[in-house]
C-alpha cells in the first residue's frame, strides 16, 4: 500500500532495489542467519529469503533463482543453507506475487525485474561485500538468471543447474506444463517472441558473464538436451563457459551428490568472481 503523508497525499513509493523490511527469522542450522526480506521491485513490494553466515561479513554474495512458479519449485531453506554454509551470503527471491508480495509472476516476463532489483538490494547490505552478485538458477531460474545476464550490469557469473534454455522445447517436451504456459505466455506459435525472449539459447551472444552449465543426464522435468544446447550456443557465441553432466542424476540430485556438486559449482563461483573483480567489473 501507499504510505500517506501527514498533509494526506501519497507518498512516492520507494526506488526499485530498495530495502523495505528485514526481519529475523529462526534459523535451523549452526552458524547460518536467517532473513525474510521485502524489496521494491518495478514498483512492487517483493519478497524473498536471505541466508548468510554468522558475523559482520562482508560475505561475497549469490542469488538462488528458484524454479517452478507460484507454490510449485518454493524457495527451500536447506538449499539456501546449503549455499551460505559455503561462506557466501545467499539471497532467494519468491518472486511478485508469491508469499504475501505484490503483483503476479510470469514466467521470465517481467518478474525478470524481481532479480535485477534483487542484485542492487543485495550489494547495498551491509554485510555484502563489494562485486558482482554470482547467480545461481535452477529449472525456470536459468531463464531468469541469465535474463539478468543478459540486462543487469552487476550480475556476476551464472551458474545454470538443471536449467530451461529453450522454452519452445519445454512446451513439446512437459505436456503436464502446456496449459500453464497457454495461460501465463501464450502459444508458441503466435507468441514466438515471448518464448524467445525466454530462451537463452536465441541470445547468447548477448550474456557476458562465464556460465556453468550443470545437468543430470537423467532428468526427466528439463531434458539434458537444454544443456548441450546452452553449450552449443555459448561455443558458438564465443563466450567463456563450462558444462558438468552428472551420469544417471535426475532434476534434484541425492543428497551426497548434491552436496559434492554444490562444492564444485562454490569452486568455480569463487574463481569466476574473482576474475570479474580484476578485470574492474563492480
Amino acid at each position: 500500500m501507499d504510505m500517506q503523508g501527514e498533509t494526506g497525499g501519497l507518498l512516492p513509493r520507494p526506488k526499485d532495489g530498495t530495502l523495505i523490511e528485514r526481519q529475523e527469522l529462526r534459523s535451523l542450522v549452526k552458524g547460518v542467519s536467517l532473513f525474510l526480506l521485502t524489496y521494491m521491485a518495478q514498483g512492487l513490494q517483493v519478497k524473498g529469503y536471505l541466508a548468510m553466515p554468522e558475523g559482520a561479513g562482508p560475505f561475497p554474495a549469490a542469488m538462488f533463482c528458484r524454479g517452478g512458479i507460484r507454490k510449485v519449485g518454493m524457495v527451500r531453506k536447506r538449499r539456501i543453507f546449503s549455499m551460505a554454509r559455503r561462506g557466501y551470503l545467499v539471497f532467494a527471491p519468491f518472486y511478485r506475487g508469491n508469499e504475501g508480495g505484490e503483483g503476479r509472476e510470469d514466467f521470465a516476463g517481467e518478474d525478470r525485474h524481481d532479480v535485477c532489483d534483487a542484485i542492487t538490494m543485495v550489494r547495498a547490505l551491509p554485510e555484502s561485500a563489494p562485486g558482482p552478485v554470482a547467480l545461481i538458477g535452477f529449472s525456470r531460474g536459468a531463464m531468469m538468471a541469465l535474463l539478468a545476464a543478459r540486462e543487469c550490469q552487476d550480475a556476476g557469473p551464472v551458474v545454470v543447474w538443471g536449467g530451461v534454455s529453450n522454452l519452445f522445447d519445454t512446451y513439446e517436451e512437459r505436456v503436464d506444463l502446456r496449459r500453464m504456459l497457454k495461460r501465463v505466455v501464450g502459444h508458441p506459435k503466435k507468441q514466438l517472441e515471448a518464448y524467445e525472449d525466454r530462451s537463452p539459447v536465441y541470445w547468447a551472444e548477448r550474456i557476458h558473464v562465464p556460465v556453468l552449465i550443470v545437468h543430470g543426464t537423467a532428468d526427466e522435468q528439463v531434458d539434458v538436451g537444454h544443456a548441450r544446447q546452452l553449450a552449443l550456443a555459448l561455443e558458438a557465441a564465443g563466450k567463456d563457459y563450462a558444462m558438468e553432466l552428472y551420469d544417471g542424476l535426475g532434476h534434484r540430485f541425492p543428497r551426497q551428490e548434491d552436496e559434492r556438486a554444490l562444492d564444485a559449482v562454490f569452486a568455480w563461483i569463487t574463481r569466476k568472481r574473482a576474475e570479474l573483480v580484476m578485470q574492474g567489473r563492480p
